[in-house]
């Protein structure tokens, strides 16, 4: 048993007085930093309240293509001209101690780090009225504790300059309310079509719910989830005693009647291309909806304004005005992935809906330059034969069978070569591709490629089955054309911040990601689609546009009962149209699946007429030959039909065609029938 001295008793008696005062010097220091920090904040004054700026947006050439929140919808009322509902709901679900603390309600902080810690996640906030008008006014948003001990030192400036109604007016008048709405009397207009003074206790509690996250709250976007935190602001309304069970009962049953939606950014240039804008900003930038519409940004898109012209009037003047078919386009630059012209529908006022980046539809046969990339990277040539006939495929371990046909059943009946295939469109030849390279081939090759939609495992997805987005497989186009150099679509090149401060900028390095001879290989046989001397059992399926062209293309058409696409590119650009109907509806007028590659064709060439005329250029380790398409062998003089095609260095053919070789009688004979046949020129008058 420890027995107690005197002497431990007096060391005892010292560690208690040196920690009481130790203490007292930590208290004495904390509370002189505190005391210096409040009187400083005293001395600086009342703080400016800052109008939030306009965010605006500009093309590529600099000029103002949009601006977010131009001023019209913002109001400042008196505190006594809003409604008492919004003043008690806004103080139950935001801060219920606001008119006791002095800027920092440390109880709910000290709640708010328990319950975080027991989550061990962020869960639940503690921001006072006092520290989000502050946040709001005067500070960016990025998580950093240079910001958080900013926003500390302004809350205590408002809370000691001014009075708790003061406080509460401006951030009533302030705060953002979704779809470029702030302040309480603008949303009031904005959802009701009433003054803040005249909301009842519905509408009230509706409007106090949307600024913990417009983008899931505002009715417009979540009917559902906004009556579902409208009932926990009533609830805790009347748990603190601002109305009663019956007010309660009434406020839940009532029934809101909401204005007319109203798109609230000027969208009057290039819509669509504007919302991919915002969304690239929230998704990919990580800048809130509040910064975006209040912090003065400056926006640089890719946009470029006479391309996006062009596009617009072809889309217009194209489709038959009393057809209910939708359209897609799309045009990127494939040196860097910047979209230069965007359409995701033929009116934005009827359907906002963005059908070139946001829908998801079968591509068709748009899908098989990615599957003829990985069989050239995989042993395929140009020259590579198979059978083109009605075949049925086993998989599955042969539990299941698949069974393509060709457009309008017709076959070859006989061999064809993978430049004939690419060029006719041949589906069976796509399907034997496809399996014997095994199907996870495709997949791979899919994400490879950078479609984030993935594909299906399945026989059929050689064909075009599994969905894709517009904008993903026009972008993979673009990696071929570039010899594989990864892109990505990019419709922000740099954003500013109010003074000037680049917070932004794109990346314009480019890893490579494919195989360049392979890619360039695939895009040279991608050029036969227009090419009508490879016409065969069938035309080449560009051959309704391949007289309209004036420059060398490379691309690929697809279809489905539902959809028309036509992809392709240039040395200098890559665009692709998708037409369709949004409901499933079947195309089945022979005009309505022609749209696609006249609006393509037009655009290719009205969008290059002042650029220079420049061809695919082969990189090393590739070699050029002469091949007769039907057989893929080397083409002699006699073979009917010669075209240069390309091929990895040292997998060219080494056996020249034998099958249109002419003996010497062979000769004499066709050259004394030319002498007879011109003879008998002379006398056609007969005729």
């Amino acid at each position: 048993m420890d027995v107690i001295t005197p002497k431990r008793i007096r060391i005892t008696l010292k560690t208690i007085r040196a920690i009481t005062f130790i203490s007292l010097l930590l208290l004495v220091f904390f509370s002189t930093i505190i005391l210096s920090v409040v009187m400083y904040a005293k001395w600086q004054g009342p703080p400016s309240l800052t109008v939030p700026q306009s965010t605006i947006i500009y093309a590529s050439d600099g000029s103002k293509i949009g601006e977010l929140h131009n001023g019209q919808k913002r109001y400042w009322v008196q505190l006594d001209d809003i409604s008492e509902n919004v003043l008690q709901a806004t103080i139950a679900i935001e801060d219920r101690s606001f008119y006791d603390h002095n800027g920092f309600d440390f109880k709910r902080i000290a709640g708010a780090a328990l319950a975080d810690l027991k989550a061990m996640a962020k869960v639940q906030g503690a921001s006072t009225i006092t520290q989000q008008y502050a946040r709001n006014l005067f500070l960016k948003h990025e998580k950093t504790w240079q910001r958080k001990a900013m926003e500390a030192f302004y809350t205590i400036r408002l809370e000691q300059n001014y009075s708790k109604d003061e406080i509460l007016e401006g951030y009533l008048n302030t705060i953002y309310y979704g779809h470029g709405v702030y302040g309480i009397e603008a949303a009031a207009k904005y959802y009701f079509g009433k003054n803040s003074s005249e909301l009842s206790l519905g509408e009230a509690a509706m409007l106090a719910g949307i600024p913990k996250g417009p983008s899931l709250y505002s009715p417009y976007v979540n009917q559902e989830k906004a009556k579902v935190r409208q009932a926990i602001i009533l609830k805790t309304m009347e748990k603190e005693g601002y109305i009663t069970e019956k007010q309660l009962a009434s406020a839940l049953s009532e029934s809101l009647v909401y204005t007319t939606k109203e798109d609230k950014v000027q969208k009057g240039i290039a819509p669509y291309f504007q919302d991919a804008v915002m969304s690239t900003l929230a998704d990919e930038l990580n800048i809130d909806a509040q910064m975006i519409e209040t912090k003065g940004l400056r926006i640089y898109t890719t946009l470029d304004l006479t391309m996006q012209e062009i596009a617009e009037d072809l889309v217009k003047k194209s489709i038959d005005k009393k057809s209910d078919i939708q359209a897609g386009f799309i045009a990127i630059d494939p040196a860097t992935g910047y979209v230069k012209a965007l359409i995701g529908g033929r009116d934005y006022e009827k359907s906002p809906f963005n059908r070139a980046t946001q829908a998801k539809r079968q591509p068709g046969s748009t899908i098989k330059p990615l599957l003829y990339y990985a069989a050239i990277n995989n042993g395929f040539t140009p020259s590579t034969e198979m059978l083109s006939e009605p075949t049925t495929f086993s998989y599955d371990d042969g539990k299941a069978s698949y069974k393509p046909s060709n457009y309008n059943d017709y076959y070859a009946n006989d061999f064809i070569t993978l430049l004939q295939a690419i060029a006719l469109s041949d589906n069976i030849y796509a399907v034997k591709t496809h399996m014997m390279l095994g199907m996870e081939k495709l997949v791979k090759t899919g994400e490879l490629f950078g479609l984030n939609t993935k594909i299906k495992n399945i026989p059929s997805t050689a064909l075009g089955t599994s969905p894709v987005r517009l904008v993903e497989i026009v972008n993979a186009y673009g990696m071929l054309e570039n010899g594989g150099r990864k892109i990505e679509p990019t419709f922000i090149t740099k954003v500013e911040d109010a003074t000037g401060e680049v917070i932004y900028k794109s990346d314009t390095k480019k890893e490579q990601i494919l195989n360049e001879q392979a890619a360039f290989v695939t895009t040279h046989m991608m050029t036969g689609m227009f090419d009508t001397a490879l016409n065969d059992y069938t035309s080449v399926t560009g051959h309704s546009i391949a007289d309209s062209l004036t420059r060398d293309y490379a691309g690929k058409s697809g279809t489905t009962s539902t959809d028309s696409w036509m992809i392709g590119f240039s040395p200098q650009l890559v665009a692709g149209v998708w037409t369709g109907y949004d409901k499933g509806k079947t195309i089945d007028l022979v005009q309505e699946r022609g749209y696609a590659k006249a609006i393509w064709a037009k655009f290719m060439e009205k969008a290059l007429d002042k650029e220079s005329v420049k061809a695919f250029r082969p990189p090393d380790g590739t070699v050029g030959v002469y091949i007769n398409p039907a057989s893929g062998k080397l083409a002699t003089e006699d073979c009917p039909v010669r075209r240069l095609t390309y091929f990895i260095e040292g997998t060219e053919p080494t056996e020249y065609c034998t099958e249109h070789l002419k003996t010497d009688d062979d000769k004499v004979h066709e050259h004394k029938k030319k002498e007879k046949d011109n003879w008998y020129d002379l006398f056609k008058w007969w005729d």
